[in-house]
């Protein structure tokens, strides 16, 4: 009756939030006196997984899997839960995860929890703290039902080594043409940047660049710090940058180490949605701009200065640390 994770990976590789949920469960299932189990799917090399924890890996491999499907995804886990005889399914929160967690909680009959961001407040009865009202507060969910589900917000908990001894078994779930009623066409992904959902570090930029011809220095400055590019609203609204990067409560929510948000005054709605970030910088001219109210660290300037000479600071940083 261990405790069961779904490991995210692309490319045949586990995504940080697999590692970070694998630590999560690992601590949880050391308090509850039992193991971690993870599924896999179409993933060759499951090693990596014993670094965090995990015992037993449940490896499917479906090429019909290939492409991401909620529902048929939501029934391997749903069936895995079922074979393990899992009483506490743990998730990440990517876009997928998000998607995946509801289907297998009524798969289930389980009661879910979303935006979980720390270790259980209690195991009996089962009691989490989550994030809540746009991460602006705290608050305490129990969960009653015999199958649990929740989902860990990212960057909450963090990466956490406890070596395992891993066995692996292939798992084949039983897949009908429902879990397949919705066709994948076509997937599009940017090659060579770090994406939103994975970065530890972001670095945004609004309408105080005055155009999309100067984006080069806020991209310089995320290759630098090997960071993802993201943008206000109002930004990827007029056409400057496309929507996949826009970030905040309407657009993609962030939980990063670090956000560093130039020429952004600081609507509500953006604060709302990357507030869970760890630690944030402003850079912004106006000195009565809004997100100086809620940022760690702000510098008040022309960010056609400032972000130049951020970028040689650290490039020369990393020349004399190499």
């Amino acid at each position: 009756m261990s405790i069961l994770i779904y490991a995210e990976s692309a490319e045949g590789k586990f995504k940080k939030v697999a590692l970070e949920i694998a630590s999560y469960a690992k601590k949880v299932a050391d308090a509850m006196g039992t193991t971690v189990t993870a599924v896999t799917i179409n993933n060759s090399n499951t090693s990596e997984l014993a670094k965090y924890g995990v015992s037993k890996v449940l490896k499917v491999n479906n090429d019909k899997l290939t492409s991401f499907n909620a529902k048929a995804y939501a029934d391997t886990i749903k069936q895995a839960a079922e074979k393990e005889n899992t009483k506490l399914i743990v998730l990440s929160s990517t876009t997928d995860s998000l998607y995946l967690a509801p289907l297998v909680a009524v798969g289930l009959n389980a009661g879910y929890a979303s935006n979980v961001v720390a270790l259980p407040v209690s195991t009996s009865p089962f009691q989490v703290k989550r994030n809540a009202f746009s991460n602006k507060a705290f608050n305490i969910t129990e969960i009653n039902t015999d199958v649990k589900v929740i989902g860990i917000a990212k960057n909450s908990y963090g990466l956490f080594e406890a070596e395992t001894t891993l066995s692996e078994e292939d798992f084949a779930p039983s897949l009908n043409d429902a879990d397949f009623a919705i066709k994948v066409e076509n997937v599009e992904k940017v090659s060579g940047k770090v994406t939103i959902a994975d970065a530890e570090i972001v670095v945004s930029a609004g309408r105080g660049l005055k155009g999309p011809e100067n984006w080069g220095m806020i991209e310089e400055l995320a290759s630098v710090l090997g960071a993802a590019t993201a943008c206000s609203k109002p930004v990827s609204d007029i056409g400057w940058r496309p929507h996949s990067e826009h970030v905040g409560q309407t657009g993609k929510p962030v939980a990063s180490n670090l956000y560093i948000a130039v020429g952004i005054s600081g609507a509500i709605q953006h604060i709302a949605g990357i507030n869970s970030s760890k630690v944030k910088v402003v850079i912004n001219s106006d000195p009565e701009a809004p997100f100086f109210k809620v940022a760690d660290y702000g510098v008040v300037g022309d960010a056609f200065e400032i972000v130049p000479k951020l970028v040689e600071k650290l490039k020369a940083f990393k020349a004399n640390n190499a």
